[in-house]
């Protein structure tokens, strides 16, 4: 399962570099922008008259494919850490009991303190 599920990682990669050649490749409406200095012009040369027709199927057949892909990527992970939980693939779950702590064991460790000057105490003013 593993092994379909990293073949289908690595086409979903693949078409969605593809989708977004196809959406840089396209003429846009207005006859400017990123569609024209992307490759626009190119792409009717390429294709003929017919261009936009072609482009928007082809886009619209690799958003379909890009979709069912990202669907059947995220129903297969989750049946794998499913199924991996209950074969002993996870990771194991430990219960500790809760025990309080015992009163005679120190709460912190102090540590004496080096060079630190000690306060003196101040001298009371004569009346």
């Amino acid at each position: 399962m593993s092994i379909l599920l990293g073949i289908s990682t690595f086409i979903l990669i693949l078409t969605s570099l593809f989708l977004i050649l196809l959406v840089l490749a396209q003429k846009a409406r207005s006859d400017g922008g990123m569609g024209a200095a992307m490759g626009g012009g190119m792409a009717e040369a390429t294709f003929g008259a017919d261009t936009g027709n072609v482009l928007s199927k082809a886009t619209i057949n690799a958003a379909i494919v890009f979709f069912v892909l990202s669907f059947a990527l995220y129903l297969g992970r989750i049946y794998e850490g499913k199924h991996a939980a209950s074969s002993g693939g996870s990771l194991p779950t430990i219960a500790a009991p809760l025990t309080p702590a015992d009163s005679k064991a120190p709460s912190r460790v102090q540590v004496p303190a080096t060079n630190v000057p000690t306060p003196t105490p101040a001298k009371a003013a004569k009346p």
